[in-house]
């Protein structure tokens, strides 16, 4: 009963309070150490891409990426030699607006069919504290490539649940993270609409290969 609830649990389906208890559940711990050494892969079940794209001075238009995915290479005794590549499917860009996605998608705008991927390959990772430090790297995106910097806050490490290749729940070393950036559009060639600097926020948690 505890493997079928915790399996609905991953897919956010609903389940009764009685089939499994908190204390049933391993937590993420507030300190890297937490995580093993050896390589993760992104979970992009539990990852999201978020960019804030001001709306020439009025508010922010929010959008969503919904297909990503990466690796990192982790030791937790030497977390400078830490590595990171990820990469967004930009065409997975989502809106509330009904059928703006796709013009977003166009030539106009993302120009997704010249250039389907953005790719984050890092360089250097400086740690200010056991939850804090700066991700610095090169970011490619519409076919241009320019260094970036994320500030990155650690959700939770050590052994948690996810799930295997069947979707079946399994306890592995995990990395929850939150990292934040801004990018200049004007740099990665978008057009005159976007000239204010994009906030950009990334939720990824990352499960170490067995």
């Amino acid at each position: 009963m505890i493997r079928v609830a915790l399996l609905c649990a991953l897919c956010a389906a609903p389940v009764a309070a009685q089939e499994v208890q908190p204390q049933d559940i391993p937590q993420g711990q507030k300190d890297y150490h937490a995580a093993e050494a050896g390589t993760y892969k992104l979970d992009p079940y539990h990852s999201a891409v978020i960019a804030r794209v001001p709306h020439m001075g009025f508010s922010y238009s929010v959008f969503r990426f919904d297909e990503v995915s990466g690796a990192l290479t982790w030791n937790p005794d030497d977390p400078a030699a830490m590595r990171l590549t990820a990469e967004v499917q930009v065409g997975s860009i989502s809106t509330p607006v009904e059928g703006f996605a796709e013009v977003l998608k166009g030539a106009e705008y993302l120009n997704t069919a010249a250039n389907p991927v953005a790719r984050f390959v890092s360089d250097s990772f400086a740690p200010e504290s056991d939850t804090k430090g700066t991700v610095s790297g090169q970011l490619t995106l519409m076919g241009r490539t320019h260094p970036a910097s994320f500030a990155v806050e650690l959700v939770g490490a050590g052994k948690g649940y996810t799930g295997d290749e069947h979707g079946n729940p399994v306890i592995r070393n995990l990395i929850g993270v939150h990292a934040e950036t801004q990018i200049d559009p004007q740099a990665y060639g978008m057009n005159a609409f976007f000239t204010a600097p994009i906030p950009v926020a990334i939720d990824a948690e990352f499960a170490r290969s067995e």
